[in-house]
C-alpha cells in the first residue's frame, strides 16, 4: 500500500502537517524545511502522476483512487500553488508572527497561534485536495471535501480576531450546509446505480431522481467554487482572512476542486441535457454580472479582489454549460488560468497590506515607484483577469465565447443573452481593475507611505512566478497548456471558430509598444519644475489628490442599479444571512408555541393525537 504512489500523495502531506501541530516554536527552522521538503515533494510526486497516468489504487476490482487526465492535471495545480502558497507564507508571518506567536499586526485581541499551527493545515490542506481529485468513491471524496472544510475553517480563523472568527464561521456553515446536499445526492445515485464508483456512474437525466442527485452536487461544487446565490462566505473570508490563506484556499484550491466536482459531474457522471446547461449557463451569467457589479464599488481592496473572484468562477460555468468542446475546455482553462492570476493578485495584495499597513483604497496611491515588483505583477495579472491580449485570461474567454456561439440553436436559445453578459462582464471587470491600478499604485501617495520599501525575495518570488504564467499561458496556449493540460481532459477535438495566433499577435503588440516609445523618447517635452499647489496663497497638499475610491460611486444613484446595491448592502443575496433569520424566526416561534403553560401543551397533544388518528385511518 506505501509504494504506491497515490496513496503516498494523499498520505504524506496530511502526516507531516499532523507533526508540524506538535513541533515546539523553537524548531521554526526545522519546520520549515519539513514544509517545503514536503510541498516540493508533492509536485514532483504529482508531475509523476501525470506522467504515467493512468494510475489506480484499488481494492480487489475496485478502484479507490484513479489518475486520469483530469485528476492528474489538477493534482500538479495543487501542489503548485501550494508550493508557492508555502515559499510567500515563510516572509508573511516572519514578523507577522511575533515571539508569542501572535499576528502581530492584527487587531481584536488575536489569539498565539504557532507557526507549526499555521503549516500543519497547510499541509493537510494539500493532502485532503489530493483526496478530493483522484478519489474514485463518492463516499471517500465526501470524507475528504468535509474535512478541507474543517481546515479552511482552521485556517480563517489562524489571526483569532472577531472579524476573522466570523467569516470562518460562515465559511464553514455554507460549505458544510452543502455537504449535506452532496451526501443526500450520493445517497440517490446509491439507490439508482448501487455504485459509488464514480467511473461506473452515467445517469441519463430522464427522471426526478437522477435529476435532484445532479443538482445535489452541483449545489456543493457552486458553494465550494463560490458560484451564486453560495458566494457570500468568500468575500468575508477574503477580506478578513490571513493573505496566504486567501491565495491558497479560496483563490486557487477552492476553484480546482470546486469547478473539478463539476465538471466530473457535467462530463462524466451525468448525460447532460438542454435543461440542465441551461441551469448552468444561467447561474455563470448571473454570477459573473452580479459579482462584479458589486465589485465595482468596494472600497476595500481584499474585498474588491473577493468579488472579482466570484464573478469568474461564473466563466467557467458558463463554459462548461455550453455543452461544446470548445466551451467546455475554455471553462477548464479559465479554471486554471483563474487560479494563476487570482493568486498572484492576493499575494500582491497582501504585499501592499503588509507593507502600508491598510487594504482602503482611501488610504493608498502612489506606491507603483516604491513598489514597482509588485506593481508589475499586479498589472500583469489584472490584464489578464481582464481578458486583454496576450496575456492567459483572453484565450480562455474567447474559447468560452466560442463555445456560446457555437451551441446556438434549438436547446440553447438564450445564447445572446449569455455571450452579452460574458463579454460585458469582462468590460466591468476591466474598469473595477483600472480602479484598482489607480487606487494603489497610481496618483499621488497618501501621506505616511513615503518609506514604503518593496518586499523581499520569499514574497516576491510567487508572484513574478504566477505573472511570468500569465504570460506564457497566453502566448504559447496553443503550444504548452492547452494541448498538454486542458485537451486531454475533454476527449474530443476542439474546433475554433477564428483565427487567433497568439504568438504573432504578441510580437505585433511588442512592435507597437517599442514604436510608442520610441515616438515618446524622439518628442519628449522638456523637464518641468514640480511646485506644490496652492490656494490663497497657502499650501494644499491633498488638493487635487484623487484617491480612485469615488471611481464609479455615481453608479449607485442609477436606477437600474440603486436597488441592486441596497438589497447587498441588506444581505439580500447572502444565503447564509437569510438562512439565519429564517432560523431566528423559527426558534423564536418554537419559544412562543413553548410558553410552558400546561393548557397550551395539552392543545397540541390533542392536534397530534387527531392528525396521527387521520394517517393512520387512512
Amino acid at each position: 500500500m506505501l509504494n504506491n504512489p497515490i496513496l503516498l500523495l494523499v498520505s504524506v502531506p496530511i502526516a507531516a502537517g499532523i507533526l508540524c501541530l506538535f513541533l515546539p516554536d523553537r524548531l521554526k527552522a526545522v519546520t520549515k524545511v519539513l514544509v517545503f521538503a514536503v510541498t516540493f515533494a508533492s509536485l514532483a510526486g504529482s508531475i509523476y502522476l501525470f506522467i504515467n497516468k493512468p494510475l489506480y489504487w484499488q481494492y480487489g476490482s475496485y478502484h479507490i483512487f484513479v489518475i486520469d487526465n483530469l485528476s492528474a492535471f489538477v493534482g500538479i495545480g495543487i501542489a503548485a500553488f501550494a508550493l508557492l502558497v508555502t515559499i510567500y507564507s515563510f516572509g508573511f508571518i516572519e514578523k507577522s508572527f511575533g515571539r508569542s506567536g501572535h499576528f502581530s499586526e492584527m487587531p481584536d485581541h488575536p489569539v498565539p497561534p504557532a507557526q507549526g499551527r499555521y503549516f500543519g493545515y497547510v499541509l493537510m490542506t494539500l493532502g485532503s485536495s489530493f483526496g478530493v481529485a483522484f478519489a474514485n468513491d463518492l463516499l471517500i471524496l465526501l470524507a475528504f471535501w468535509g474535512f478541507l472544510g474543517g481546515t479552511l475553517y482552521l485556517l480563517v480563523n489562524i489571526q483569532g480576531t472577531d472579524r476573522a472568527s466570523a467569516a470562518a464561521k460562515k465559511a464553514l456553515i455554507v460549505i458544510g450546509g452543502t455537504d449535506v446536499v452532496m451526501l443526500f445526492g450520493i445517497a440517490l445515485i446509491w439507490g439508482v446505480t448501487g455504485t459509488f464508483s464514480m467511473d461506473k456512474i452515467s445517469l441519463l437525466l430522464d427522471g426526478p431522481t437522477a435529476f435532484v442527485a445532479f443538482l445535489c452536487l452541483t449545489i456543493a461544487a457552486f458553494a465550494k467554487a463560490g458560484v451564486m446565490p453560495f458566494h457570500s462566505w468568500l468575500p468575508d473570508v477574503a477580506e478578513d482572512g490571513p493573505t496566504p490563506v486567501t491565495a491558497y484556499l479560496p483563490a486557487s484550491l477552492d476553484k480546482l476542486l470546486g469547478i473539478y466536482l463539476l465538471a466530473r459531474v457535467a462530463l462524466h457522471m451525468f448525460v447532460m441535457n438542454a435543461v440542465s446547461n441551461t441551469i448552468l449557463l444561467a447561474a455563470g451569467a448571473i454570477t459573473i454580472i452580479l459579482a462584479v457589479v458589486i465589485a465595482l464599488v468596494q472600497h476595500n481592496m481584499k474585498r474588491l479582489l473577493g468579488y472579482c473572484a466570484v464573478s469568474q468562477v461564473g466563466y467557467m460555468v458558463l463554459g462548461i454549460g455550453t455543452g461544446t468542446a470548445i466551451g467546455i475546455a475554455g471553462g477548464i482553462f479559465h479554471m486554471l488560468n483563474h487560479t494563476i492570476y487570482d493568486s498572484c493578485l492576493f499575494l500582491s495584495g497582501g504585499n501592499v497590506e503588509k507593507k502600508a499597513g491598510t487594504a482602503d483604497l482611501a488610504k493608498l496611491g502612489g506606491l507603483a515607484k516604491y513598489m514597482p515588483v509588485t506593481f508589475a505583477c499586479f498589472t500583469v495579472a489584472s490584464l489578464s483577469i481582464s481578458g486583454i491580449p496576450p496575456f492567459n485570461g483572453f484565450i480562455s474567454k474567447w474559447m468560452i465565447y466560442q463555445g456560446i456561439i457555437e451551441s446556438a440553436g434549438a436547446n440553447n436559445p438564450a445564447w445572446m443573452l449569455w455571450l452579452t453578459c460574458a463579454m460585458f462582464g469582462s468590460a466591468l471587470t476591466l474598469a473595477s481593475f483600472m480602479k484598482l491600478l489607480h487606487a494603489i499604485f497610481l496618483g499621488r501617495p497618501s501621506a505616511g507611505l513615503e518609506d514604503v520599501r518593496e518586499v523581499g525575495y520569499s514574497m516576491s518570488l510567487p508572484i513574478v512566478v504566477l505573472a511570468c504564467l500569465c504570460v506564457i499561458f497566453g502566448v504559447f496556449a496553443f503550444k504548452l497548456p492547452i494541448p498538454l493540460f486542458i485537451a486531454p481532459c475533454i476527449g474530443a477535438g476542439i474546433a475554433y471558430l477564428g483565427i487567433w495566433n497568439s504568438i504573432i499577435a504578441t510580437i505585433l503588440l511588442i512592435i507597437g509598444i517599442l514604436a510608442g516609445l520610441l515616438i515618446y523618447l524622439t518628442f519628449k517635452p522638456g523637464q518641468f519644475r514640480t511646485v506644490k499647489t496652492f490656494v490663497g496663497g497657502e499650501e494644499a497638499d491633498d488638493l487635487g489628490r484623487i484617491s480612485g475610491v469615488e471611481f464609479y460611486d455615481t453608479i449607485k444613484d442609477m436606477k437600474a442599479f440603486k436597488a441592486l446595491y441596497k438589497r447587498e448592502e441588506t444581505k439580500s443575496f447572502d444565503i447564509y444571512e437569510l438562512g439565519s433569520r429564517g432560523t431566528f424566526y423559527l426558534s423564536r416561534l418554537l419559544q412562543w408555541l413553548h410558553n410552558g403553560i400546561l393548557p397550551t401543551y395539552l392543545v397540541w397533544c390533542l392536534v397530534g393525537m387527531i392528525a396521527l388518528f387521520f394517517l393512520l385511518m387512512k
